[in-house]
């Protein structure tokens, strides 16, 4: 084992993958882009699901890519040494090309031979089967484990249900039912609906501590519970998941798909930290400068100590990992256009940079430090992540804001909660603290749990709910991933919102630059940069001008062209890291010949993967129902159709 760092780790798995074939494209945003099922980006899977249902991808039946993630379910994770809320997932896909053989081929290569991972340190889960439902145990993958463990002399038994007393000698597989190595977007086979795809999959772990060859985990606070590969002591991790996309639910059956794709989502901090023979991901390389700031700000040292966990809400490694957890969260959310406020995803930057400043009161850090860290990470990430330095004087600045903003909040708050604290604190003086004093209920019942009282967080709940559609609450349907709609009238509004983009541009000039976009089968929601409000009169010609392009029943149509092409024809979208060296573009007009937007013929080319209506003339009226401002210097409209 040696040092090596996430830079490297990410370059190696890249070319390695390079080298088998696959097309390596940039990582998306953070914020999806028309897929209202889901706040942020989770998951590498998550860009790449149109194209694993049967959509062709520009580049091929390879891909791979390094993708940034953000899980807001997981910020009351983090404490322990290896859970994040932002991270990257190492990527690749076969579409349709290889199978399993192929995958594990490929993935052992990785881990053994790029990596230079002791074989012996490697374990895999394998899907079970399920006998109700005639789906076989998956021994193909076992098969293909244990091949590779025997090239390296290595026997591989397969266990099953280790929780129930452990792992036994030689086993390095085991299985388990449908709730743990079964993949789909409905979850287990059982509950998966008419036509949906799904399938077994492979998950692979990585032993921190060799030497302890019982049963029992004697170096943990769990040492009284048998160790296994799927317990929490810490001691084995998962690394990387590949999920064999192999059937589709016809009726009650279960039938091959005639196309099988293959995911494969690795943690690129936790491989990194494997390769080091450190489990803890905050020793990592990328951490070393945002900690030493912090360090010298609290004149206290970060220790690496495996067993604080997310509970130890006091403790000073706590404070530590959070702090630079959510600092490099915030500063990666910022960079894709998402600032602090009150509502959707704005909500959860505010949440991570206050809730970083109040853990850095545990350090005794008293001052404005968040973007002192921020700068550390935006200057790490640079060369994977250039748009970091494109947008470095904005995210510094809203760190700033924000952290002088929560500082005066956290101090009139702090002072109001310890007149309540005496006792358990009633749904009323939670609600009280947050309408009152800017008090954010996560953080009373975070500093409750650590006086040992109680919140009446349920009451809490009714108040807030009954006194306003707060953010939290609007966004808690959003919270669980998956693929945004595509019916007929979600197709409509995905068009409509072209058109939209297009005539902004006509109407407010060429400096409209679309910051996001959202899509229901109720509206459409367009964000977008402009340093004013429209008048009422642009508003009116916006209209006017979508209606027009409605009326005169423009075909849509799709070309794969080259990057730079489409650029020069004039092409629009979000340019951010989310393109490959072919895209698609839709053009709306009679002709694709490079005229300029708003040309007699060519209405519009925008970069998009669909889906569209194949005409215009059928979508309905146009109608603009509000412009608003999300934050400085980025507006907002909504739309319907009627």
């Amino acid at each position: 084992m040696s040092n090596i760092t996430l830079s490297q780790i990410r370059a190696r798995f890249l070319d390695h993958m390079k080298k088998e074939g696959h097309a390596v494209i940039p990582s998306s945003s953070l914020v999806p882009e028309n897929d209202p099922t889901t706040l942020f980006t989770g998951s590498g899977m998550q860009p790449m699901l149109p194209y694993l249902l049967g959509q062709p991808h520009p580049l091929g039946l390879r891909i791979a890519d390094s993708q940034k993630c953000f899980r807001s379910q997981d910020i009351e994770e983090v404490g322990d040494n290896r859970h994040t809320t932002f991270f990257e997932m190492l990527g690749n896909w076969s579409l349709g090309d290889f199978f399993k053989e192929g995958q594990i081929d490929i993935m052992w290569d990785f881990l053994v031979t790029e990596l230079k991972l002791d074989p012996s340190r490697l374990y895999f889960s394998v899907y079970r089967g399920n006998v109700d439902l005639n789906i076989s145990r998956d021994d193909e993958a076992i098969r293909k484990w244990q091949e590779k463990f025997a090239s390296f002399n290595i026997e591989a038994k397969v266990g099953i249900t280790p929780e129930s007393d452990g792992m036994r000698d030689g086993e390095r597989m085991f299985t388990y039912p449908d709730k743990k190595n079964w993949w789909s977007r409905s979850g287990i086979p059982a509950n998966m609906p008419e036509g949906e795809p799904g399938g077994p999959d492979t998950e692979m772990f990585f032993d921190f501590d060799p030497d302890n060859n019982q049963n029992i985990h004697e170096k943990s606070q769990w040492s009284d519970q048998p160790c296994h590969i799927n317990c929490d002591c810490g001691r084995y991790v998962e690394i990387g998941n590949n999920v064999f996309m192999q059937f589709i639910k016809k009726g009650s059956n279960f039938v091959e798909l005639s196309q099988k794709n293959v995911d494969f989502g690795g943690g690129l901090e936790r491989m990194a930290a494997a390769v080091n023979d450190d489990s803890d991901v905050f020793m990592l390389d990328v951490f070393s400068g945002p900690k030493m700031i912090l360090e010298k700000l609290s004149g206290s040292n970060y220790v690496s100590d495996k067993n604080v966990t997310f509970t130890d809400l006091t403790h000073p490694t706590f404070a530590y990992r959070v702090i630079l957890d959510h600092i490099r969260a915030a500063t990666f959310l910022i960079s894709d256009g998402v600032v602090p406020g009150n509502k959707d995803q704005m909500y959860f930057v505010r949440r991570l940079i206050r809730r970083a400043v109040r853990f850095a009161r545990n350090l005794n850090i008293n001052q404005n430090f968040t973007s002192q860290v921020a700068n550390e990470f935006i200057s790490y990430y640079s060369a994977a992540y250039p748009n970091l330095i494109t947008n470095n004087n904005l995210i510094l600045s809203e760190f700033d804001k924000e952290e002088t903003k929560f500082r005066k909040t956290l101090v009139d708050g702090l002072k109001q909660f310890e007149k309540v604290a005496a006792n358990d604190i009633t749904g009323e003086e939670a609600f009280d603290l947050l309408q009152t004093y800017g008090f954010p209920i996560e953080l009373t019942t975070e500093l409750a749990k650590e006086r040992g009282i109680i919140v009446d967080v349920e009451k809490f709940t009714e108040l807030k709910t009954a006194h306003s559609e707060a953010s939290r609450s609007a966004s808690a349907g959003k919270f669980k991933g998956g693929l945004g709609g595509d019916s007929e009238i979600e197709t409509k509004y995905h068009t409509a919102t072209h058109m939209l983009h297009q005539a902004l541009k006509m109407v407010l000039g060429e400096s409209v630059i679309q910051k996001g976009s959202n899509i229901t089968p109720e509206r459409l929601r367009f964000d977008f940069a402009f340093d004013r409000k429209a008048t009422s009169e642009e508003i009116v010609r916006v209209e006017e001008i979508v209606n027009d392009a409605i009326k005169a029943d423009y075909p849509m149509i799709r070309e794969e062209v080259s990057y730079d092409e489409a650029r020069s024809r004039g092409a629009i979208g979000l340019f951010d890291d989310k393109y490959g060296d072919k895209v698609s573009i839709y053009h709306m007009g009679a002709a694709s010949d490079g005229k300029s937007r708003g040309d007699e013929g060519v209405f519009s080319i925008e970069f998009c993967g669909g889906p569209h209506v194949d005409r215009t003339g059928n979508m309905g009226v146009f109608k603009i129902i509000k412009e608003e401002a999300v934050s400085a210097g980025v507006r907002r409209i909504k739309a319907v159709l009627q």
